[in-house]
């Protein structure tokens, strides 16, 4: 157990991420004392404990450099006491690229970008370097969108064949849910009627279908959503159309071709690992041989812009098996490649598996193979002409490490950028999606009590399928309180 006592809760969100990063395992438990007398307490088993006196922080009136201060010294703390050191410091955001691309169009060079990113958070030299090549092509990307009155599209299709072992996104058993999938495209199309009415003046730059598996849907049902799509929204100004065809066990020549005769420029077919071993541990009911025959399905129907996503750190790989995985993927040559790092996600059947086992990890080691695995990604990629475009990073990552997207030059996911960099809003619907309006001006963060400003209003749509089916005129009165106004 490890006990954490914060004068102000500002700090809390900050120390807990940074203790998990290197505890993943423990239980930390938090509670804001505004009468202790230090800023901050932490005790933890054996004895250890970490502490800051208020008058350490007295002389720094910027409250975001006191966080800093704190966050930089119970980082030391931590990599002290466990021998570990993380390649992205004490970085707890999600979106890094986001902060070096605004350093930069501050005008700091880039050696300046990477003293601040060392000095402020602690980040490598090869993660900031990193960091900022993917920011100058996110930039170059950027540069083509309209972000005041262009938007985005987000259509979710919450089922899957079955759940990963280390999924906890929100998503429904197809076989269940069968009887009732024409309701939730009745009232998905209903959804996508009001957002086509409202966004008339707009200009509609990329739509995105994920989920769960969008391929879940029969051809007949992935008929009527694109053909309303086409019948319903304005293309002229659509740089991209991607669908996240995701796991093989859900694909058919069919559905293939469906969603070939639509303008649909951008496939996933997603292996996230090519060792068949492991994908029958995690619950992937299709093999190694069903990937490589969709994909060449995929080709010789037309498909040219076709992305694969593999996942370092799965249960039993190592590096030999990275290795092995991406022989096989350069054999295919896809036209991107986005690598995950495994994250030990709460929600998931893999996490609750490990935890009921009472099984300890030993995270240094593991931290180890993935810096090894995503190397090895980073290597095998830029080999075959696909540059690093996007990345973002998730908690609970063993090692603190990151996700990074691969592409040729003219492949890159536009939509991947623009859900991390926040500059154009993302419109979405269908259960448990998230819409992000990004504001013309400020306004009180919604739920902040120390008056944090912001530009980016999200809503949310309830994830329960049946809720959203009989409450989807509820979604779209809740859209209809932000959009556009």
């Amino acid at each position: 157990m490890i006990r954490i006592q914060c004068k102000n809760e500002r700090f809390t969100y900050d120390m807990y991420h940074i203790v998990k990063s290197f505890y993943p395992d423990e239980e930390v438990s938090q509670s804001v004392e505004p009468g202790q007398e230090l800023l901050i307490y932490m005790e933890m088993d054996g004895g250890s404990c970490f502490f800051v006196r208020e008058e350490e922080t007295r002389l720094i009136t910027d409250k975001r450099e006191q966080k800093r201060y704190i966050n930089r010294k119970l980082y030391r703390f931590l990599s002290e006491k466990t021998g570990q050191k993380h390649a992205w410091g004490n970085m707890t955001g999600v979106r890094p690229t986001k902060m070096i691309m605004e350093k930069l169009e501050e005008g700091l060079s880039e050696e300046e970008t990477v003293r601040f990113m060392a000095d402020t958070y602690l980040v490598s030299e090869k993660k900031a370097r990193l960091g900022i090549e993917i920011a100058r092509r996110e930039q170059a990307q950027l540069s083509r969108l309209d972000c005041q009155k262009g938007y985005s599209l987000y259509i979710g299709i919450p089922f899957c064949p079955t759940t990963c072992s280390y999924c906890s996104f929100t998503s429904y058993p197809a076989a269940k849910w069968e009887s009732r999938m024409d309701e939730y495209v009745d009232a998905l199309l209903k959804e996508l009627d009001y957002v086509a009415r409202v966004s008339r003046d707009r200009r509609l730059n990329t739509i995105y279908m994920g989920g769960g598996t969008p391929t879940t849907l029969s051809a007949e049902r992935m008929e009527r959503v694109l053909d309303f799509v086409e019948r319903h929204f304005s293309l002229e100004y659509l740089q991209e159309f991607t669908i996240e065809a995701g796991r093989p066990d859900s694909i058919t020549k069919e559905k293939l071709r469906v969603i070939r005769s639509h303008p649909v420029s951008r496939i996933s077919i997603n292996p996230q690992t090519m060792q068949q071993r492991t994908l029958d541990v995690i619950g992937r009911r299709h093999t190694v041989e069903d990937i490589v025959r969709i994909y060449h399905l995929a080709r010789d129907l037309g498909f040219t812009n076709i992305n694969m996503d593999l996942i370092a750190g799965l249960p039993g790989e190592h590096p030999a098996d990275m290795a092995d995985t991406l022989a096989k993927i350069r054999e295919l040559a896809p036209d991107s490649l986005t690598v995950h790092a495994l994250a030990m996600k709460h929600g998931s059947r893999l996490t609750r598996e490990k935890k009921a086992s009472g099984e300890k990890t030993d995270y240094g080691r593991m931290a180890r193979e993935l810096e090894e695995m995503t190397d090895m990604a980073y290597e095998s990629a830029v080999s075959q002409g696909l540059l690093p475009y996007y990345l973002y990073r998730q908690k609970n990552i063993a090692g603190n490490f990151e996700n990074v997207g691969y592409a040729k030059v003219d492949k890159a996911g536009i939509y991947n950028i623009l859900i991390m960099e926040e500059r154009q809003s993302i419109v979405a619907v269908g259960a448990g999606a998230s819409t992000k309006v990004v504001l013309p001006y400020e306004i009180p963060a919604p739920g902040s009590r120390n008056g944090r400003m912001t530009n980016l209003i999200r809503i949310e749509n309830v994830k329960d399928v049946g809720e959203y089916i009989s409450r989807v005129s509820e979604m779209i009165e809740r859209k209809g309180e932000w959009l556009w106004r």
